[in-house]
This record gives structure tokens, sequence and C-alpha cells, in this order.
């Protein structure tokens, strides 16, 4: 009996909400998003995924999506909800103040580029604002350097149809790289160092690779100095 009488100073505490499966399912949507967008791969999903099923009460949940672009208003509606200090004192701050430096992407507003290489290739750079670009590559392959186009906040998308081919890609430094494409007897090689944290855009590859694929490198010339 005496459990459920107030005890001095229970007034002044936050109130321990359980947490929904709406609430579960928000944050599911959340963590999908990000993983299509490439903030997450599969086991990273998998485990945050499993987290949020396991999470029983409402002020667990904000921490599992606080790195995530995708889940700021979600979060800020949890911790509102669950009454927890959105100041520096709440969990994952310090991922959240990194995060305001890689602003969410978006796709240019110019006109999509087109190139086509055929037992050969050029070497082309993708000039600011571009909104795609598009390539068919036989036996051959370009040049792409991406260091006028992408940016803080830019979102490129290129999309090829390789046989038998495949293109050099050069980016700046951070840039977030995400590989979307179906390969037959391909595949794209991604230099561990030409993959960015996001902090300067983002680029998509999709498209289809048969007997083909991609290098993606660092771009030799970029420094810091140059963003």
């Amino acid at each position: 009996m005496s459990d459920l009488v107030p005890r001095a100073g229970d007034s002044d505490r936050p109130r321990k909400l359980r947490a929904s499966d709406q609430d579960r399912d928000a944050v599911l949507d959340v963590l999908s998003s990000a993983h299509a967008s490439g903030r997450l791969d599969p086991t990273e999903l998998d485990e945050r995924q499993e987290a949020t099923m396991a999470t029983k009460f409402l002020a667990e949940l904000p921490e599992l999506i606080d790195d995530l672009p995708e889940g700021d208003e979600l979060v800020a509606r949890l911790r509102a909800e669950a009454g927890i200090d959105p100041g520096p004192s709440a969990s994952g701050t310090a991922v959240a103040h990194r995060r305001k430096h890689t602003p969410p992407a978006k796709p240019g507003t110019g006109k999509p580029v087109y190139d086509v290489a055929v037992l050969g290739g050029s070497a082309k750079t993708i000039v600011a604002g571009t909104s795609k670009v598009e390539t068919y590559a036989l036996m051959g392959g370009s040049e792409i350097y991406l260091h006028e186009v992408m940016g803080p906040g830019v979102e490129l998308r290129l999309t090829n149809i390789s046989v038998m081919a495949g293109h050099d890609i050069y980016v700046p430094g951070g840039v977030r790289i995400v590989d979307n494409t179906v390969n037959f007897l391909a595949g794209n090689d991604i230099a561990r160092n030409a993959q960015g944290d996001g902090s300067n855009g983002t680029l998509i590859l999709d498209g289809f690779n048969l007997m083909a694929g991609h290098d993606v490198k660092l771009d030799p010339n970029w420094t810091p100095e140059n963003r």
C-alpha cells in the first residue's frame, strides 16, 4: 500500500512514461528512411530495430535516432513528451552538434548531364547545380570529376548502364557515397578514403552493371582548403 503513496520530491521528477506501439513504429520508420539514404548499414539497422522493439520507456527512444537527420522532428517530440531536457545534458547531444554541420542533402536544380562512352571515354567535370548524371558505357568509360558539383547539402544521383565497362569517378572529401546499383558479374570499387561523412554532400550510384563496374576515388587534387 505504501508504494502507492507519493513520497516527498516525487512531484519534481519527470514522469517515466511507457512507449506505445505507435512511438516504436515511428522510430522504425525513421530507421528505414536512414537506411535507404545510406546513413545506416544493414547491421546497424538490425541492431537499432531490435533495440527499438525492446524499448519499454519513451525516454529511451530518442537516443536511437538522435544522430539521424530524418528523425529530428520525432526526437524533439519524444523528448518533449518524456520531459527530457534538450540542453547539453541530453543523450546524444554531442552527435547532434556534429549533425548541425551535415545539412540534409537535396538534388540540384540545374540541367542533367548525359554521357555516352563506347570503346573509349572522355574527361568530364560536372558543374555546380547539376541535378543528375546519366551515362551509358560499352567497353569503355569516362573520367568524371565531381569537385565542382558537390558541397554541403548537395545530393547528386549518377545513373549508369555499363556493359564490360566502367567510369573512374573522382569525389572531393566528405562526400557520402550510397551504392544502389544492380550488378551481374560486376561491382563498384569505392576507395576507403573516398567514403566521407556526408558533410560535403551525398553521391547516389544507381543503374545496372554487366561484367563491369565503376572506380570511385578521392580526387587527388582535392584538399580541405578547396571546400
